[in-house]
Formats: C-alpha cells, sequence, structure tokens
C-alpha cells in the first residue's frame, strides 16, 4: 500500500468510523474509573488567591494586621490567619503511547482476559483528563499542536485524538509538540524504545519547570517472561521475528534488561522531580487512577 493510499476519503472514512465506534466504550469505562476519585468542588490544597477558605494557621511574623482572623484568634490564646484556596486553573499534558508494543496482551485462551497496555493506558489517560477538566484545569496531549483547554468539548477532542492511530512504530519515544512552562504531566507507556529519549523528555520538561507522573505499563507476561522450549518472538507490528529452540534460556538475561531500564526510569524520575510507579494489565486500574492523581497534586 502505498502513502497516498493511507489518506484517500475512503481509508479516512473508514478510520473515522472505526474510532467513532470504540469511542462510547472509552469514554463509558474512564468515566466510571474517574468516580473513584469524588472531587466537589475542586481545591488546589495550597494557599493563594481565591475565595474558598481551606485552613486557618498560626500567625507567623511577617504576617499583616489586616490578615488576621480576630474572630477565630478570640478563641485562642494565639492569633491566626485565614487561608483561602489557589483557584487559578493549572494545566495538564497527558501523553500516551500509542506504539504497536503496546496493543500486546498476553491473554491466552482458557485464562481471564486483560485489557491490551495501550487499552488501559488510554483509560487511564481519558480518566485522567476527566478528574482535571472537573476540577477547572485545563488539559491537553503531547502529541496535538494544540493548546490544552477545558470543558467537555475538549473530552471528546482527546478521547478521538487517544483513538485515532496512523504509522505506528514498533516501539514509542516521547515527542511532545506542546509542553506549556510550568504545566504538570503524565506520561504513560511500556517504555520498551529508546531509554534515552525518555530521558531527554524529562530534561527538557524540567528545565521548562514541568513536573509529573511516568506510569510504566506491562503485561504480567512481559514481566515474568513464561516462555520455554520453541518459542518464535515477533514485534507487534512484524518488522522484528527471532525463533529458538530453548526460550527457557534468554529469561534471566531477559529479567536483567528489563530491571536495568525500570532503574534508568527511576534514576531520571529522581533527577528530575517526577515520580515513577509500574503498572501490570491484570490489576485494577483503580489505585493507579488514584496514584495518579495524588502525584499531580504532590508536584504543584
Amino acid at each position: 500500500m502505498s502513502d497516498t493510499s493511507l489518506h484517500t476519503p475512503e481509508t479516512l472514512r473508514s478510520r473515522s468510523e472505526a474510532v467513532a465506534g470504540t469511542l462510547p466504550a472509552l469514554l463509558a469505562d474512564a468515566q466510571h474509573l474517574a468516580q473513584v476519585v469524588l472531587l466537589g468542588e475542586h481545591g488546589r490544597k495550597r494557599s493563594g488567591t481565591g475565595d474558598e477558605f481551606w485552613q486557618y494557621r498560626p500567625a507567623e511574623q511577617g504576617d499583616s494586621y489586616r490578615s488576621v482572623d480576630w474572630r477565630r484568634s478570640a478563641r485562642a490564646d494565639s492569633h491566626f490567619v485565614r487561608q483561602t484556596e489557589w483557584q487559578a486553573a493549572q494545566t495538564v499534558m497527558i501523553g500516551v503511547d500509542d506504539a504497536n508494543s503496546m496493543t500486546y496482551t498476553g491473554a491466552a485462551k482458557g485464562r481471564a482476559a486483560r485489557p491490551s497496555k495501550l487499552r488501559r493506558a488510554q483509560t487511564l489517560a481519558m480518566a485522567t483528563a476527566i478528574l482535571a477538566v472537573r476540577g477547572g484545569e485545563r488539559v491537553g496531549l503531547m502529541n496535538l499542536n494544540e493548546p490544552p483547554r477545558g470543558g467537555q468539548a475538549q473530552l471528546m477532542r482527546l478521547a478521538q485524538a487517544l483513538m485515532d492511530h496512523e504509522d505506528r512504530p514498533e516501539y514509542g519515544e516521547p515527542k511532545p509538540k506542546f509542553m506549556p512552562e510550568g504545566a504538570r504531566a503524565v506520561l504513560i507507556s511500556d517504555f520498551l524504545g529508546s531509554p534515552e529519549a525518555v530521558e531527554t523528555m524529562m530534561g527538557q520538561a524540567a528545565d521548562r519547570g514541568v513536573r509529573g507522573a511516568i506510569l510504566h505499563i506491562l503485561d504480567p507476561d512481559e514481566e515474568a517472561f513464561p516462555f520455554d522450549g520453541r518459542t518464535v518472538f515477533e514485534s507487534m507490528g512484524g518488522a522484528m521475528r527471532f525463533e529458538t529452540l530453548k526460550a527457557g534460556g534468554l529469561k534471566q538475561a531477559y529479567l536483567d534488561r528489563l530491571r536495568w531500564r525500570k532503574d534508568r526510569l527511576k534514576q531520571a524520575a529522581r533527577r528530575t522531580g517526577w515520580r515513577y510507579s509500574l503498572h501490570h494489565t491484570n490489576g485494577p486500574a483503580e489505585p493507579v487512577l488514584l496514584w495518579l492523581y495524588k502525584s499531580l497534586e504532590r508536584v504543584r
């Protein structure tokens, strides 16, 4: 198939219909997952300019006379300052690796079904976006040349963009096109591509005051390497193929290499002020979403 045939009206219409057919399920899953965090009236949980009361704190040297809450202070032996919540809208940028490797699932016949890495990543990304929009935040995707926005219409745009895949590489590398200074970020990937590309992205983001969380997502078979005897290993896009009669003999070298990748990610996160977590697709998604949300809260 030529490159031009990828953009014919028939091909574009077919791809659009495929995306539209999967959108309702993705949005339903993400909406359901987002219910685990009830934001209500979103508070930034830090002091600043705003109308909503946050907390009282003991008055300190340097506080102005007018900042003292005299009614609260009258009930104690010391002075207290009334603090309000910071209510300036923040920006959350989300990156989802959509390379061919992310479509892998080791679920086999006779075993409980589990989602592909990509579907779990898409669901977590959309649930994170839903929570951000509920909290009055702007949200966007790293790989789009579009500014982050708030509102329900933006959620639909993000869902469509997450489901529309074209010219996938075998293994992904983060190449953000839009990363506002001071934003918070989430990057979800199996990180089977170049670790140098990830380290470069995180370093450049840190230089712009961007902090966030990287979620390392793997199928449990990729973690355990349950292969033995004659095995054919093939990349999800079919570009790479390797056959061996003794797959079990490769296990230790594979596990050592995987451990090396994890260590590099953890070290990069420590250097740049990001947070790292590992998630397996056979585990529940709710604790992971909570971790992502709390991670974004902590990096403010």
